[in-house]
């Protein structure tokens, strides 16, 4: 009884939300989802729609596997998981060429690629098999937007101080360092773009937020 009079948003609830942003960070903390966040931080605008997109599938994916986490049979788990990734992820893509076609472009196969997300796998594993729906969707939620927080922040240094702008959806690449700078002597750090760069500024971020807080969680 205490689970159903429990508030929708409560301590325990908002933890589930907040605690991925930080505490346990999919990318910094848990080292999952790599991969793309090499991939497409290059720019901005494609780095903030593959964050809103895996936060999407997952939430969704851990929803529907809550709903169905007693009906499943053990030995078919995987193959049925796979299969409700794999169909959120075709609309995602569907949606994205239908109204982002030049984003999706620019994601090309790393929308596919959203199916073996070791964070999306890891959540329905981890929490959604285990838990009811409310707060199997705040934990997708929370894993979705401390995954995309990440892939943010990386793309906005890439981007910045590789190119000198900042790509935004329906904005476009608006300029922030000033042409007068570019008059002065100011060269974009081409290396910054490229894939290597992105690790290490992944590194960076896990840097300073272990320094900040040496008790974070470890899992």
């Amino acid at each position: 009884m205490s689970d159903i009079k429990e508030p929708l948003f409560s301590a325990n609830n908002l933890k589930l939300i907040t605690t991925p942003l930080g505490a346990s960070n999919p990318i910094t903390i848990q080292v999952l989802g790599i991969c793309s966040a090499l991939a497409v931080t290059a720019k901005l605008e494609p780095a903030i729609v593959m964050g809103i997109s895996v936060t999407m599938v997952t939430v969704f994916s851990n929803l529907i596997l809550s709903l169905l986490r007693n009906t499943i049979p053990s030995r078919i788990r995987i193959i049925v998981q796979l299969v409700i990734v794999a169909a959120l992820v075709i609309i995602v893509d569907q949606v994205l060429k239908a109204f982002a076609y030049e984003v999706s472009k620019q994601l090309s196969v790393f929308v596919g690629l959203i199916i073996t997300n070791c964070i999306i796998m890891g959540r329905i594993e981890a929490f959604a098999l285990g838990n009811k729906p409310w707060p199997s969707v705040l934990d997708g939620i929370g894993n979705g937007a401390g995954y995309g927080m990440i892939l943010i922040i990386v793309a906005f240094f890439r981007e910045l101080f590789g190119s000198g702008t900042l790509t935004l959806p329906a904005l476009g690449a608006i300029r922030v360092i000033p042409e007068k700078f570019y008059a002065m002597g100011y060269v974009n750090n081409g290396f910054i773009i490229l894939p290597p760069m992105a690790l290490i500024v992944v590194g960076i971020i896990i840097w300073v937020q272990r320094s900040r807080n040496t008790n974070l969680i470890e899992s």
